[in-house]
């Protein structure tokens, strides 16, 4: 596995448990009060925070323990890159324009807040899925 698939699944393992542990934490705090009054900020202000620390530190001890490939990219590596990148990116921009509407429709921050970050957390696992998939498979013939 080159350093470019790895760093797929560690942003897909990380992303995954961040938003597991946030939304378990907006729940749990949440009890039987309606969830839009749950405290929210400070669990995705942490969980995002611990997200991009993880990630960033899974990777420098993914690049110690496996050096095999490491910090080496060729034309496939960047092609799935912009593969998955561009995919995961439909994911901000529908979390964007929801954003918007919701915002026009004034309600409550916590939704407007959860709506871009569950976007943001789609967009990476999508990325990731479909960059594994393509060292996996291939890129797609269009």
């Amino acid at each position: 596995m080159g350093s470019e698939e790895r760093s797929a699944w560690i942003m897909l393992v990380v992303s995954l448990t961040a938003y597991a542990i946030y939304v378990a934490i907006v729940v749990g705090q949440a009890g039987k009060a309606p969830l839009e009054e749950a405290p929210y900020v400070a669990a995705m202000l942490w969980t995002t925070g611990a997200a991009i620390v993880g990630s960033i530190l899974l990777n420098i001890i993914g690049s110690m323990v496996m050096r095999e490939g490491a910090g080496k990219k060729d034309q496939r590596d960047r092609e799935i890159y912009r593969f998955g990148e561009s995919i995961g990116q439909s994911f901000l921009v529908i979390g964007g324009v929801a954003a918007l509407l919701m915002s026009m429709a004034e309600l409550p921050y916590f939704w407007i807040a959860n709506a871009v970050y569950l976007a943001f957390f789609l967009s990476a696992a999508l990325a990731s899925v479909a960059k594994i998939v393509a060292y996996r498979r291939g890129l797609p013939a269009w």
